[in-house]
């Protein structure tokens, strides 16, 4: 396999991004406006925690690396807890808690740990940014629960299940890949603990 690229995510990815995210998560996940917010929220104090990884293919007849993944992560001031959100079980304070809201990686490239260096350096760069700590909302309906295997091998451990997380956003157009435009799957809401991460 080529080398893989990781690099900060910026407006230059998302045409690439979008397009990824689309066919991983279903039509609707993702467009330029909600990419344009989602990234603008993981940049603080001149730190931006969210990436993308590229295979180093580059050529005269093809001047762009392929974007095989990327991950988005939330400063820890940019998001809030919500109703699928359980801050009393989390052990560290909100405003400590960076949220790892989007991770995609091309389903031919799965497998590698390009999923998990993405992670570590959200991690690493969200520290930065006074992140103790990361939430997420893994997707327990992933083919063989593999989300949420994923995310407990990196560290994470289970914080409680959300029926329906998805729902409301599949009633305004994001179409679930399993579910149709009336999603019913399962988020378990899980946290990394920095200082526990080896």
């Amino acid at each position: 396999m080529k080398d893989v690229i990781y690099e900060q995510l910026s407006e230059k990815h998302f045409a690439q991004a979008i397009q990824l995210a689309n066919r991983i998560h279903g039509d609707g996940y993702l467009d330029e406006s909600r990419i344009a917010d989602w990234t603008a929220r993981g940049i603080s104090n001149q730190y931006n925690c969210s990436y993308a990884a590229f295979l180093n293919d580059k050529s005269d007849e093809k001047p762009e690396n392929t974007l095989i993944g990327f991950r988005i992560t939330y400063a820890p001031e940019y998001w809030t807890a919500d109703k699928w959100c359980t801050p009393d079980l989390w052990k560290v304070p909100e405003n400590k808690c960076c949220y790892f809201k989007c991770n995609t990686v091309d389903e031919n490239y799965q497998g590698l740990g390009i999923g998990k260096n993405l992670l570590n350096r959200s991690i690493t760069t969200a520290k930065k940014q006074g992140a103790q700590a990361g939430i997420s909302h893994l997707w327990k309906q992933s083919p063989n629960n593999s989300a949420v295997a994923y995310f407990t091998r990196c560290g994470g451990e289970l914080v409680k299940y959300h029926p329906d997380k998805w729902n409301e956003e599949s009633k305004q157009g994001y179409n679930c890949i399993l579910c149709g435009h009336d999603c019913h799957c399962e988020a378990a809401e899980m946290i990394i603990h920095f200082n526990k991460k080896q």
